[in-house]
């Protein structure tokens, strides 16, 4: 859901592009996650989104324990904030490991976990913690259908039992991002949903079967969380959901969350009686996915993107709309 106006005062001495967020709307699309999760401790919220230390420490006050994050350092920031608990949901592999471990060590007050596919890179994580006094809990990747990392789920059993082996490490469960889960019919993806959760319990069983711990499984991208809270009792891990984009504003509506994020951006030129540029380039706005963004409240379409430009065609018959140089918007 967009928000009536994504101005604000003093816009005219802001910098642009310039990320802006709306904090009572992410306000209220974390009490929305909340509700659609069925409590704050089912939340393994995942802080790649926004990666800022205020937003952190606003969801820990509002009852979050877990996250997760994609770097070390979002690690290092989100332990500072004052979390209990931390994933780097993301191998670990060349001097990462030594740095997870030393993140470990001097941070005590935070449970850092970590993830992994590969047999040689956890084993070299188990022998860099030894000495420390860490045994460091892990969750396996596991590949749900995303094909972009983790075990085959097939697989999963003999790679569990493997793992457990390593000295150091604790393995302790699953991680299943469901990333390609975003159907815009809300009956397809609880579907596809249920079909993956079964797939887990079964692979579950056959691990507990071999008497090993699985007690901690994570699921659920920002469409698909609701889905999983329905039918099972695993963490769910969504990130988009509390500051929401134009891309999830579309496919999944049913989430009734708001837009709270924009990017202000200024009018550098006319290169044509119908065009205009933005100094909004790819470095200053996602590149992977389809719908880079979108302009609120003009009446025109995308033509190319460079590093630091955006060209954008008025609609036919809105040519005398056309923004003027220096004029922003979001």
């Amino acid at each position: 859901m967009k928000l009536e106006n994504y101005h604000l005062e003093g816009e005219e001495n802001i910098i642009s592009p310039a990320l802006i967020y709306y904090r009572d709307a992410i306000v209220e699309n974390t009490k929305r996650t909340i509700e659609l999760a069925g409590g704050a401790g089912r939340l393994w919220y995942h802080v790649k989104t926004h990666k800022t230390r205020e937003l952190v420490e606003m969801q820990i006050e509002m009852g979050f324990t877990h996250f997760m994050c994609a770097t070390i350092a979002e690690a290092e920031m989100t332990a500072s904030a004052g979390a209990e608990n931390v994933l780097v949901a993301y191998a670990l592999v060349g001097p990462n490991i030594e740095r997870f471990v030393n993140l470990a060590q001097n941070s005590p007050q935070t449970q850092f976990w970590a993830l992994g596919d590969d047999l040689e890179s956890l084993k070299k994580l188990s022998d860099a913690a030894e000495g420390t006094g860490l045994i460091i809990p892990v969750l396996l990747d596991v590949n749900v259908g995303q094909d972009r990392t983790g075990v085959p789920l097939g697989e999963v059993p003999e790679f569990y039992e493997a793992c457990s082996k390593y000295p150091n490490l604790k393995v302790r469960g699953l991680h299943c991002y469901d990333g390609h889960n975003h159907q815009v019919d809300v009956k397809d993806r609880q579907e596809a949903v249920n079909r993956m959760d079964s797939a887990i319990e079964e692979v579950r069983r056959k691990i507990k079967e071999k008497g090993l711990v699985c007690d901690t499984v994570i699921v659920g991208g920002t469409p698909s969380f609701p889905c999983h809270a329905k039918v099972s009792d695993y963490f769910l891990s969504p990130g988009t959901s509390f500051v929401m984009d134009a891309r999830y504003g579309k496919d999944a509506p049913d989430l009734k969350m708001w837009e709270a994020g924009a990017i202000l951006t200024r009018v550098v030129s006319h290169p044509a009686h119908n065009t205009f540029t933005l100094d909004l380039g790819s470095k200053g706005i996602s590149c992977d996915q389809p719908v880079r963004g979108e302009l609120v409240g003009v009446n025109a379409q995308a033509m190319f993107q460079s590093e630091e430009h955006w060209l954008w065609k008025m609609d036919e018959g809105h040519e005398d709309e056309r923004p003027a140089i220096g004029t922003f918007s979001t």
